[in-house]
């Protein structure tokens, strides 16, 4: 077990957030996190990456507890957040940025080791190292987001609505690059996901939260699969092709 979440508890002031919530993400999965906005998916991510505090529970991580480190400390032992909206410095090029996720390494060589395999995973961002982040389309920012948390050299993942706002053949090709990283890297992946077409691609297993609380876990084919799950939970997702 490489991630385990034991009966966390998490308040927004006094609104709660996560009701005694409980995930398991062995080494070397993609296990995917769905459910409605507003269903907690995002606070969870941020609990696990040291963002959020939470009011009691547990996260642990291998055999270490890190529910009391902070986000530096998270990304120290070996978990990389992606967030939702990106969160990229604007103003600084493509490299600049891609550099910042390396910034908690020491390893120069192996940096640039990594530097060049995020190129090749993501061609347009060598073509475009020298422009600021802002000048870059959706997509090519959410692969510049992608880029920068690898380069933290994780072993655990988490990546928040990558496929969110991006037209249909960039989503599909972030899931090819995301496959990738997780069967021949050996990246461990948790994924918060709207789009259920991609979760069912990239993940063996999921969770669905409603209100905070998880209420569903199995196979991801199994959820994917199921009408009355999708209207019940998912709001509403038409049928997906999960070839």
């Amino acid at each position: 077990m490489l991630l385990e979440v034991k009966e966390l508890r998490v308040h927004y002031g006094p609104a709660l957030a996560l009701d005694k919530v409980s995930i398991s993400v062995d080494e070397g999965s993609v296990v995917a996190v769905l459910g409605a906005n507003g269903a907690g998916k995002t606070t969870l991510l941020r609990t696990i990456s040291g963002l959020k505090k939470p009011s009691s529970g547990e996260v642990w991580f291998g055999r270490s507890r890190i529910d009391g480190l902070s986000p530096v400390e998270v990304v120290k032992a070996g978990i990389t957040h992606v967030p939702e909206g990106r969160k990229l410095f604007p103003d600084l090029t493509v490299l600049q940025n891609l550099l910042l996720g390396a910034s908690a390494r020491t390893d120069k060589e192996e940096i640039e080791k990594d530097m060049e395999t995020v190129f090749e995973y993501f061609p347009r961002l060598r073509e475009r190292k020298e422009q600021k982040a802002k000048t870059l389309s959706g997509g090519e920012q959410q692969m510049l987001a992608i880029g920068r948390g690898l380069m933290a050299k994780p072993r655990l993942l988490l990546l928040d609505e990558p496929s969110l706002g991006l037209a249909p053949r960039t989503v599909e090709e972030l899931g090819n690059i995301m496959k990738h990283i997780s069967e021949k890297e050996g990246v461990t992946i948790l994924l918060v996901e709207q789009n259920v077409g991609l979760a069912s691609r990239l993940a063996s297993r999921a969770y669905v939260l409603q209100v905070g609380r998880v209420v569903l876990e199995g196979k991801m084919e199994d959820l994917a699969a199921s009408d009355t799950i999708r209207r019940a939970y998912l709001g509403g997702f038409s049928k997906v092709n999960t070839s």
